[in-house]
């Protein structure tokens, strides 16, 4: 297969609503079938009047849909076209009269009208490409892919089909439109004005419109990198709350010890009255049945004081039974070693009530941080009905006060949606 790259020369400044395609066939009445012109934009929204006398930056806000990343003045934003690009496509170079040019509305909808009317006015059937120039994440420098397309498919699509070695292609989806785009570029620049360049040979011919430059854009839920860094991080820190959700339901799959110790130092971050340090977790392995079997017994006492039925004991006991199938359990505990004695009984009560709350605020650190790992949990509050069996069953000190247990493993499922909770219903005002 041999390819050419032609410019086409004398194409000039162009105006709101020149029609490019009678411009076209007047400096290239050469074009034959199967020929693929690669267009860069700008020309394309000048003839469109996408000029904007709005300050560049508030133009880019408005095109903007989210932003992506952000390194000083520099922002690489998503807009309504779904491309992800800097600056949302607005710009200034070869733009008179300090105005700034935007992007064609609709590229794919502009490359299947330039086709038609190349179409009318020469007689032959070219495809178009629209470009626009992008920078690379992770690679310095800028390429030309495209925006817009029309007569072509975007991707040739080489899954399920073998290499020369016979080895089966899964995943190969090279995308031709942006290979076009990057060819015609080693043509036309921002400082030659050759704005078109001419690709002859390409070894796919032609065909229908298609769906456009607009099936190259990847969904963000199948983006690994739809946000930078930055961005990234403070979408986790707003997030990170929201992420632990109670699951009961866990998958047969180990959990690494290893993130099991990173969410207890993340846990041991809570604030703590008199700088102590009062929590203490309870990795439960070797001891596990002993411990679930002691408070199982001590549970059953209890209720049979209570009247309760063999029938209302069993159906009471089965909540328990996730503490049987969870791969981990944890039990937290708070020790007052540092609390401060008081003589009567509302300062002594408040004191306990003090590392009470910051052993909470530590449990709710543990769990949070086993969600950002992709740990689910669930706390579970019977060891702090039983203390006495917790102690003895896991031979703790006399000191350790259990505050539940938490079930830990990889959710079997995703936890449904919480329904949303309006804040003023508990914030008060004074």
């Amino acid at each position: 297969m041999t390819i050419t790259i032609d410019g086409v020369d004398g194409i000039g400044e162009i105006q709101p609503g020149d029609d490019l395609a009678q411009i076209i066939a007047a400096k290239a009445p050469w074009l034959r079938d199967g020929d693929i012109l690669v267009v860069t934009s700008k020309i394309v929204s000048k003839a469109e009047d996408r000029f904007t006398d709005a300050d560049r930056e508030d133009a880019i806000d408005a095109e903007t849909v989210d932003v992506v990343a952000r390194k000083g003045r520099t922002r690489i934003v998503r807009n309504a076209l779904g491309l992800v690009l800097a600056a949302a496509g607005v710009d200034t170079s070869n733009v008179p009269g300090g105005r700034s040019l935007l992007l064609p509305k609709d590229p794919d909808a502009s490359a299947r009208r330039l086709r038609a009317d190349i179409r009318v006015h020469l007689g032959v059937d070219v495809a178009i490409v629209i470009t626009d120039t992008m920078g690379r994440a992770w690679r310095t420098g800028q390429i030309d892919t495209a925006i817009g397309l029309a007569g072509l498919p975007a991707i040739r699509d080489l899954r399920g089909t073998t290499d020369d070695h016979g080895a089966p292609l899964d995943v190969t989806m090279p995308a031709i439109a942006d290979e076009l785009a990057g060819a015609g570029d080693l043509v036309k620049s921002k400082t030659t004005r050759l704005p078109i360049a001419v690709v002859r040979g390409f070894d796919i011919a032609p065909g229908e419109d298609g769906p456009g430059a607009t099936a190259m854009i990847r969904e963000q839920n199948e983006d690994l990198f739809h946000l930078g860094a930055a961005e990234a991080r403070q979408l986790g820190r707003r997030e990170a709350i929201h992420a632990r959700r109670t699951v009961r339901e866990f998958r047969d799959e180990p959990v690494p010890s290893a993130d099991i110790a990173a969410a207890v130092a993340a846990a041991v971050t809570a604030p703590a009255p008199h700088h102590s340090t009062p929590w203490r977790f309870v990795h439960v392995t070797r001891h596990r049945r002993a411990l679930l079997e002691a408070m199982r017994h001590a549970w059953i006492r209890d209720l049979r004081s209570d009247g309760f039925s063999d029938a209302q004991i069993d159906k009471r006991i089965s909540r328990g039974d996730i503490l049987w199938r969870a791969p981990e359990i944890v039990v937290p505990g708070v020790v007052r070693d540092a609390a401060h004695p008081y003589p009567d009984a509302r300062r002594a009560q408040a004191e306990r009530d003090m590392f009470t709350v910051a052993a909470g605020a530590g449990i709710e650190n543990f769990l949070i941080a086993l969600a950002g790992r992709g740990l689910g949990s669930a706390w579970i509050s019977s060891t702090m009905f039983c203390p006495g069996v917790v102690r003895e069953a896991l031979d703790l000190d006399d000191d350790f006060e259990p505050l539940g247990t938490v079930a830990i493993g990889y959710a079997r499922s995703e936890p449904p949606q919480r329904p949303p909770r309006d804040a003023n219903d508990y914030l008060l005002h004074r």
